[in-house]
């Protein structure tokens, strides 16, 4: 096209010769040899619109990370953005990839397809994946299915709008031994379909069963009939197949001990072994490392890799330089603190085997015995594996009422429910622990369950389950970064909404922390502690459908009395003898005076008003410099020490709260030590008070009361609390069942009732 450009620059040009030019032209064009490194360039490749290019290579860079596979230099794609040359935003791109580039493949202006060797090696691993890319050069902008296929591979049949992509034929002189496995990665952040652009790139996995050398024929299609002539919709590609090795792990914990652990493993260009496209259970895709105990194998083929080993965040994580082939690996495990050698247990209640679309098959998922890999490789003491909606009738058969049989000593696994995907779920999901009975009343099927929530609070409570609402933050955004703040949210969502009413009927036991942004979470919490509510917080990670990283980002940490046991965990939990924290901040022992957080009432009683001591066993680990900039609050991780670091130092804020507001703090170097920190506050009414390191960890309160009377402590946290009944209402209201309805209307009014009675009680701020 640049011949016509440059013979038709002006208008005075006569139409009829124009006709003539623009004919010449495009016979050069189609005239030009056909050659395996050198196709003539699409029309628009040069053309104007190379920012859906660019968009596409960003994404394509994204899926290459997320597989293990990332680009080793990404300078060439921050070039671009500064390039006003679009011809050299082509060349740059198309420069940068073609190492990568295994196969090109270009699709004619008639849709025929032809393919070509590219510049990538052709190496792959034995028993392991690799990802290549695949140049296309369409010329027919078609936007339909794209597969690459091979005879020595079988046939992979995706439905892509409704059809299935037709197979390669394979001929009776082809080699059908299928020694290689293929799949086109068009997941997210790729599409499924070709987009129309005239260049862009797709993503091919390849997995090899043998070692050694092996030739696959491999083609492209873009559906029946699109195969170009004379055998140019194949080529023979030559793959060397590194053999790989069975390398044993050893590890111990810090008492020498068997241990499981986790393990990321990645290779001199940042590649993730096993390879994450098609790990399979107690492998999760979705995640870096993969869980082995101790004696456990790894498969990796010969090379220098880097392993990092760790346990959760209480422990220090290792990494080391090994080469394959070698024989056993050995790990000592470190912990930097041990919180349960003084009874406090940590627990991540909200943990999911089944639903999200992580799992191969979300309708099932996985079974306990890959939970327990994950809640062990994490040291958690608790791992609460909820069952719901989606795969609510399949994961129903694991619960049993108490701990599952793969329980240790040191660490419970026990499946319970959250209400989610349920008829209520638009007030608010349900965590329900410790449930004798799992059915609801009447029930035969999740259709059949209340609209609402507070029925649902009541029946979990006749049977001494602990309830709470999960991930509270959603549907509380507002944008004041102010904690406590006065602003009404739109009370939208599905965390900690219908709360507001049912607080106020004493129906919940704890609202949980840690999976959205903490000022969201404890403003909540905080007004509805100043209206004399006990409501506790738990620490959740919702994973692995708000995070997929790992079980027990966000933990609790409960103190039981006379060693480990589920009930009792869930009990120190509903009583506030807990911490929530990251696992990087810890407040143990905390008390007010000579009251210990969670003991009988967690009550301090004052004759009139006085200081009060509060004291703690704290501590924090953060690397000695900052890695950058300020966390957002807004952004993951919601919860890290980093929010409270004092800014040049390696210090953290250990703040007391009163009433919601910090009245006084104290510095602590976060070096991982263990250090008595006491402040003193001044009480001068019946109140409620806390510590807290912001962002990373918080206790439950201890209520102060000041000759005998009950915590009024704010009428503007009270008529804040009416306000957001009157918001939730509307909300929630047209799809609670009209036969259900009026009593919801009787328990709305109710809790009105009860913040107009607290607000005219209450101290004016």
């Amino acid at each position: 096209m640049k011949i016509v450009e440059e013979t038709l620059p002006n208008e005075d040009v006569n139409p009829d010769r124009r006709q003539v030019l623009r004919a010449f032209a495009s016979f050069a064009v189609l005239a030009v040899p056909f050659s395996c490194a050198g196709w003539p360039a699409p029309p628009s490749a040069g053309g104007p619109d190379v920012q859906p290019l660019v968009a596409q290579v960003r994404r394509l860079a994204d899926a290459l990370s997320f597989l293990g596979e990332p680009l080793a230099d990404l300078a060439p794609l921050r070039a671009v953005d500064e390039s006003s040359d679009r011809a050299a935003v082509v060349s740059t791109i198309e420069q940068w990839l073609a190492p990568r580039c295994l196969i090109d493949v270009r699709i004619n202006p008639e849709a025929r397809v032809s393919v070509a060797r590219g510049a990538a090696p052709a190496r792959l691993v034995e028993q392991g994946w690799r990802a290549f890319l695949v140049k296309v050069r369409n010329e027919a902008g078609v936007t339909g299915p794209f597969t690459i296929e091979s005879p020595q591979a079988r046939p992979v049949y995706r439905p892509a709008t409704g059809n299935s992509i037709a197979p390669l034929t394979v001929r009776p002189a082809d080699v059908v031994d299928r020694w290689l496995a293929l799949q086109m990665f068009d997941e997210k952040p790729m599409e499924p379909a070709l987009s129309g652009l005239a260049l862009e790139y797709r993503i091919v996995l390849l997995y090899s069963r043998d070692g050694g050398q092996r030739e696959a024929q491999l083609g492209a299609t873009i559906g029946s009939g699109s195969e170009d002539i004379g055998f140019r919709n194949r080529t023979a590609v030559l793959f060397d197949v590194e053999p790989s090795h069975d390398v044993r792990l050893r590890v111990r914990d810090e008492r020498g001990r068997a241990a499981m652990a986790s393990f990321v493993v990645e290779d001199r260009l940042g590649r993730v072994y096993p390879a994450r496209a098609k790990r399979l259970a107690p492998d999760f895709f979705f995640q870096k490392q993969v869980y082995r105990e101790d004696g456990e194998t790894l498969r990796l083929p010969a090379g220098d890799y880097t392993f990092t080993c760790g346990r959760g965040p209480e422990y220090v994580a290792e990494r080391r330089a090994v080469r394959v082939p070698a024989t056993d690996v050995e790990f000592q495990l470190r912990r930097w603190i041990d919180p349960a050698a003084d009874g406090w247990y940590s627990g991540d209640h909200h943990v999911h085997a089944a639903g999200c679309s992580h799992y191969e098959s979300p309708t099932e998922g996985v079974r306990p015995e890959d939970m327990m890999r994950h809640v062990l490789g994490e040291a958690l003491s608790v791992g609460a594996v909820l069952n719901w909606g989606p795969g609510y009738y399949h994961q129903r058969q694991f619960f049993e009422g108490k701990a599952n049989p793969l329980s240790t000593p040191a660490s419970l696994l026990r499946y319970d429910l959250e209400v989610s995907g349920f008829p209520s779920s638009h007030c608010g999901h349900l965590v329900l622990l410790r449930l004798r009975d799992q059915d609801y009343p009447d029930a035969r099927q999740i259709e059949d369950w209340p609209s609402w929530d507070l029925p649902i609070l009541r029946w979990a409570r006749a049977q001494d389950a602990v309830a709470g609402f999960a991930h509270s933050g959603l549907g509380l955004q507002v944008k004041t970064r102010e904690l406590p703040n006065y602003d009404v949210p739109p009370f939208d969502g599905i965390g900690a909404n219908e709360y507001i009413v049912d607080v106020a009927h004493d129906a919940v036991d704890f609202i949980s922390t840690e999976d959205t942004p903490f000022r969201h979470e404890l403003n909540i919490w905080y007004h509805t502690l100043n209206c004399g509510f006990r409501t506790r917080v738990g620490g959740e990670t919702d994973f692995p459908c708000m995070t997929d990283e790992r079980v027990g980002a966000g933990r609790s940490y409960v103190h039981v009395a006379g060693g480990l046991s589920y009930d009792g965990w869930c009990e120190g939990l509903r009583n506030g003898r807990s911490y929530v924290s990251d696992g990087a901040g810890h407040l143990m022992d905390f008390t007010a005076g000579d009251v210990a957080v969670g003991e009988g009432k967690s009550e301090l009683a004052l004759n009139g008003p006085a200081r009060v001591s509060l004291a703690a066993r704290v501590a924090c680990l953060l690397p000695e410099r900052a890695p950058g900039e300020a966390p957002d609050p807004d952004r993951r991780p919601f919860w890290t020490p980093e929010h409270a670091r004092v800014a040049g130092t390696r210090e953290v804020l250990v703040e007391a709260v009163v009433n919601g507001r910090p009245v006084a703090s104290s510095r602590v170097l976060a070096d991982g030590t263990v250090r008595g920190v006491t402040v003193d506050v001044p009480i001068e009414r019946s109140s409620w008070v806390a510590l807290r390191i912001p962002g990373s960890a918080h206790t439950n309160p201890i209520f102060v009361l000041v000759s005998g009377r009950p915590i009024r402590a704010s009428r503007r946290s009270a008529e804040w609390c009416l306000a957001c009944v009157d918001r939730c209402w509307p909300q929630k209201a047209p799809q609670i069942r009209r036969r259900e309805r009026d009593a919801a209307q009787r328990a709305y009014d109710r809790a009105r009732e009860r913040y107009r009675a607290i607000a005219a009680e209450s101290n004016a701020d």
